[in-house]
């Protein structure tokens, strides 16, 4: 049961703020978290905030995404939402951020052109300083210099590990791990970059405010390559052909991309499957025999 007065005080603290604890009501927080908006007053003037629990152990996934917040902010590119403060009330852990009215339409060209813009904020490295997680599932993030083994390795093979210990076919798991070997020819002539990624860049992950302007949220951050990206905001659909397009014109992508897409889009379906079973494993099995049929 959720502790509100614990979560109150703890906003009051943090930012000032006083919460109407009575005004809470659920709202759609996504298959992982149970998620609630509450009216409280800041520097005088009634303001809208949102609030994810999950059980006490989902501390570490809430205090990750508040610093992966953080990071997008101090990017100066896109909008999230600014988070205030995260801990446990009760038995749930909670995080606390303001809440952004949303609504599905705005500004495509600003959201492609922003997210280029986002992209080009770097680091010397791949991954990042700590781990965090991609839906409910641990994603590592261990420093390494070199991307094709990052992939390999912490994106790839953990989600094989994983399917191994969901029972995916030994036959899924041989062919992945024969992919993972021939990685490096997907690379040949295309070094990419530690760039800032959102990580989770689905169309329900993306939305625009009041104004029409872009808003991302729900991220999995790390440095790796903006491909990942891009790939994913294919995957489900949702982003329009301006999206790409204003995207492209900021900082075209690579001519290879078109077959890099679907290995960057693997490690989702395998997440997938790990998460949810069902027809994914197929999917998942139908990816690794097109990229093995590229590069063999």
């Amino acid at each position: 049961m959720l502790d509100w007065q614990s979560i109150s005080q703890q906003v009051q603290a943090t930012s000032g703020a006083t919460l109407d604890t009575d005004s809470a009501r659920a709202v759609g927080g996504g298959c992982i978290n149970a998620a609630y908006a509450l009216t409280g007053i800041q520097n005088g003037n009634q303001q809208t905030f949102f609030i994810k629990t999950n059980t006490a152990d989902g501390l570490s996934m809430f205090e990750a995404e508040a610093e992966g917040l953080h990071t997008l902010i101090d990017s100066h590119s896109l909008r999230v939402p600014t988070p205030i403060c995260s801990g446990i009330a009760g038995e749930a852990a909670y995080l606390v951020m303001e809440h952004i009215a949303l609504q599905g339409t705005g500004d495509d060209t600003q959201l492609g052109s922003r997210l280029a813009v986002m992209h080009q904020t770097r680091c010397q490295q791949f991954g990042w300083h700590r781990h965090n997680t991609i839906g409910s599932t641990p994603q590592l993030n261990h420093k390494s210099d070199n991307w094709v083994t990052f992939w390999a390795e912490q994106r790839l093979g953990a989600q094989l590990e994983l399917a191994g210990q969901n029972g995916a076919e030994r036959s899924l798991l041989c062919r992945g791990e024969m992919l993972q070997t021939a990685l490096p020819a997907f690379f040949a002539n295309y070094q990419p970059e530690p760039s800032l990624l959102h990580g989770d860049l689905w169309s329900g992950n993306a939305a625009f405010d009041a104004q029409g302007q872009p808003v991302i949220f729900d991220p999995a951050i790390y440095f790796g390559d903006r491909e990942t990206d891009l790939a994913m905001t294919e995957l489900f659909g949702g982003f329009s052909s301006a999206f790409y397009t204003a995207y492209n014109t900021v900082w075209p992508l690579d001519t290879g991309y078109g077959t890099r897409k679907t290995l960057y889009n693997l490690y989702h379906i395998l997440n997938h499957f790990n998460l949810f079973g069902g027809g994914y494993e197929a999917q998942a099995r139908g990816m690794i025999d097109r990229l093995l049929s590229e590069c063999c």
